[in-house]
């Protein structure tokens, strides 16, 4: 064999190693939640059995799992319900506080007032307002989706407000020198450097909606996790309760882990990237 030949099988072997070390680095996330799972669920059979403790106050994970096992159909239509609330509400609320961080700043008047006005009314309990939004929208899916969008809305505003201020005043004389219009600032130098803090308080937010959604379901549902647990509650099955919870939780993870993969497919110039990469 010629020694031209062996050059391409001598890369790939010292290729081969490589590429599997890669693919063992981007699992290593995946890996780290699935093992830190799986250990509370072990120890929470184990204390369960060791401390006999009553299946009515804490029932063994594995009779959880056994429930949402025979009864795939309807915890699947509950959970589906549940998502698609939390999902409305939050792109309402994504929508909304985008739009709501633009009009702040860019007119002193609504940075004045409203802005002022907002931080304040953050400090009212939101379930408080949930009868309310029943009495005011109905039963239905709709006080479930303002529920949702008016916990949600607000980290979104905060962070999104914070990033389309953070620039720098030279930048802007630079741009207005060159006759750029309001529009262009905003859209071509604020809102990109805005990204990562709009994604930060997406994160936020999508669990926000969540609980937004559950909220909704307690006040006023007759489908969904929330009213699972309701029913659940009443009926003295802490089992199916537990695993409303425990879909409620994976739910909650994939929603946010999805909005982080969004944001790192958006940002791949972002420091916190490129640090995450490194």
């Amino acid at each position: 064999m010629s020694s031209t030949s062996a050059i391409p099988s001598r890369q790939w072997a010292s290729q081969k190693p490589t590429s599997l070390r890669a693919r063992w680095h981007k699992t290593e996330h995946a890996r780290t939640i699935t093992i830190v799972m799986v250990g509370l669920i072990a120890l929470w059979e184990a204390a369960v059995h060791l401390f006999g403790i009553r299946a009515f106050l804490l029932p063994a994970p594995s009779v959880v799992i056994v429930d949402i096992i025979n009864n795939p159909a309807f915890f699947a239509a509950q959970s589906l319900y549940t998502t698609y609330i939390t999902l409305v509400g939050f792109l309402i609320a994504l929508v909304g506080g985008i739009i709501l961080a633009a009009a702040i700043v860019s007119s002193r008047f609504l940075d004045k007032t409203f802005y002022t006005l907002l931080v304040a009314t953050n400090s009212v309990p939101k379930v408080a307002l949930a009868p309310l939004f029943v009495i005011w929208l109905g039963t239905g899916s709709a006080p479930k989706f303002a529920i949702a969008a008016i916990i949600a809305i607000f980290p979104i505003v905060i962070n999104t407000t914070i990033g389309l201020r953070a620039i720098d005043n030279d930048m802007i004389d630079l741009a207005l020198s060159a006759r750029a219009s309001r529009r262009d600032i905003m859209m071509k130098i604020r809102f990109p450097n805005a990204l990562p803090s709009l994604f930060a308080g997406a994160k936020i937010g999508i669990s926000f909606a969540l609980i937004g959604a559950i909220v909704g379901e307690f006040v006023a549902g007759e489908k969904g996790l929330g009213s699972v647990i309701l029913t659940s509650q009443a009926s003295f099955n802490s089992a199916r309760a537990f695993a409303a919870i425990l879909l409620l939780g994976v739910i909650g993870t994939v929603m946010f882990y999805i909005v982080e993969a969004i944001e790192n497919w958006a940002l791949p110039w972002h420091i916190s990237q490129r640090g995450r990469k490194a």
